[in-house]
């Protein structure tokens, strides 16, 4: 495996690749690589001929100073895994590799009203900062297909918005979320959780999963209610937001017969550790 640390060794690295003829496969991530990642980074491994993996945490995507400077950070182990996956180059570019003082990089992308909900809303300028560095790095990797994983459910739309307005060549692969044997969507931000916080954590996909019954006979604001309800109850956690949803503008309804695609994205504080995570209501 390949580690590239500059824009211009990467662009070498491309370069070569798409001479031959190689299809690139591309899993960007901010590190703090878990068993997510990793599947991920198997698909890319196995549909393409050659595999790149960024590992480098986007500061333009944080609205808070303190997020960015708890966002855990593991290198050395992310390239050994990286390594034993079989990815054959990773990329961990410097904040001035990747937004250089010479090159102009565009701010203001047109994402839709999918950015502006959820996230959108709770996280002032977050999607305009993930499409910031999506599109750069697609600019530099120049994949044929890019893999991102459903627990960033609004995350992909958002990506897909971008990918169309700037007319990218490139196919968005979304792969199933990762749990743990207990429900717990895997993120790099469960190692921020003490003893307590991780098992009270699974709670929020219990929550999620036995509200797709629920919803079989009540409407959606008492689907809604009782998720909520549920999870506030527990000592710590706190629903910052849940938004049942059309999955594909990600407009929230008010009938289930609204949309045969409904999805229920929802934020949860346990502690001062922001877990977010999604379930699919309809089709069932």
């Amino acid at each position: 495996m390949q580690i590239i640390r500059s824009v211009a060794e990467l662009t070498q690295y491309v370069a070569a690749r798409k001479n031959q003829h190689q299809t690139i496969g591309f899993v960007p991530t901010m590190g703090a690589l878990h068993e997510g990642h990793l599947s991920l980074v198997e698909r890319a491994v196995g549909e393409n001929e050659c595999s790149i993996v960024s590992v480098f945490v986007n500061p333009t995507q944080f609205n808070n100073p303190d997020d960015l400077r708890t966002y855990p950070r593991t290198e050395e182990a992310d390239i050994e895994l990286l390594a034993k996956a079989g990815v054959s180059a990773v990329f961990v570019p410097s904040v001035g590799e990747m937004y250089p003082e010479e090159v102009e990089v565009k701010k203001d992308f047109n994402l839709g009203s999918a950015a502006e909900v959820m996230e959108g809303k709770f996280r002032p300028g977050h999607f305009q900062g993930v499409a910031q560095v999506v599109n750069r790095l697609f600019e530099l990797v120049r994949p044929n297909r890019a893999y991102f994983g459903q627990k960033d459910f609004q995350q992909i739309a958002v990506i897909r918005n971008m990918v169309e307005s700037e007319g990218i060549d490139v196919e968005i692969i979304d792969c199933p979320i990762k749990r743990a044997d207990d429900g717990l969507a895997l993120s790099s931000r469960n190692a921020l959780l003490s003893a307590d916080q991780r098992r009270r954590a699974p709670e929020i996909y219990a929550a999620l999963s036995d509200s797709v019954e629920y919803s079989k006979s009540h409407s959606v604001r008492a689907t809604h209610d009782s998720v909520v309800e549920r999870l506030d109850a527990i000592p710590e956690m706190k629903v910052e937001y849940f938004e049942i949803v059309d999955a594909r503008t990600l407009l929230p309804i008010e009938e289930w017969d609204e949309s045969p695609d409904v999805q229920g994205c929802i934020t949860v504080f346990n502690g001062k550790v922001r877990l977010i995570d999604n379930i699919c209501y309809r089709p069932f």
